[in-house]
């Protein structure tokens, strides 16, 4: 019995050309996101000094004008990879201060969240470090740093709570050192990642490295 549908004319048919594949028109917002990540992905490469909007348009086998169309510079297109680094580690930074009461666990948890996130996200590494952004528009570099005042802020303040909780009788300058110590750590750690090709890894002895950091 034959399937349903199909009578004795369609049977005996010869069979139709294939029909050519049908292109798929990406959905809203979803080519913004390949544009992202396919930048993210080419900062991973070693000889990645300075990308091309003509080699991300290949990367991604569009034109140049296609990528115009989301972004309206190469600039933007860094500016919301920064904006995706400042969320992320932000609103983790965040939920760690509130969730953990010992500031020496808010320290560590914090620097370890930051160092693992490059580590996961190797091209955001290569932006937090600023190596990328050397031949961009200044303003990228400016807001980089702006992250990085605004973390060693948030880092500064729970080492102040430890140094008030420790009996410290300067805590301001306490928490001034501290936070500065852990950034340049931080930093370091990321530049040594970028700089080997990413082989060595930021979270290297990350669990018996940190406590030296808050005094332990």
């Amino acid at each position: 019995m034959a399937p349903q549908g199909l009578d004795d004319q369609d049977r005996n048919a010869p069979d139709s050309a294939p029909a050519a594949p049908v292109r798929k028109r990406p959905k809203p917002g979803e080519r913004r996101v390949q544009i992202l990540q396919a930048l993210a992905t080419m900062l991973e490469q070693p000889d990645a000094d300075r990308i091309t909007t003509a080699a991300l348009a290949a990367r991604l086998s569009v034109s140049e004008a296609a990528l115009y169309r989301h972004f309206a510079s190469k600039a933007q297109m860094f500016e919301a990879l920064i904006e995706f680094i400042e969320q992320s580690v932000f609103t983790l930074a965040n939920q760690i201060t509130e969730r953990q009461a010992d500031p020496a666990l808010q320290i560590q948890h914090i620097l370890s969240m930051v160092l693992q996130f490059a580590e996961k996200n190797p091209g955001m590494a290569r932006v937090i470090v600023g190596d990328v952004l050397l031949f961009e528009h200044e303003r990228l570099s400016a807001r980089m740093n702006q992250f990085l005042d605004r973390l060693e802020s948030l880092l500064r303040q729970s080492y102040r709570a430890l140094a008030e909780a420790r009996g410290s009788v300067s805590p301001t300058v306490d928490a001034q050192v501290g936070a500065s110590l852990a950034t340049s750590f931080m930093l370091g750690r990321l530049q040594r990642f970028a700089r080997t090709g990413f082989k060595r890894l930021p979270s290297e002895h990350l669990a018996n490295t940190l406590p030296h950091l808050v005094g332990h």
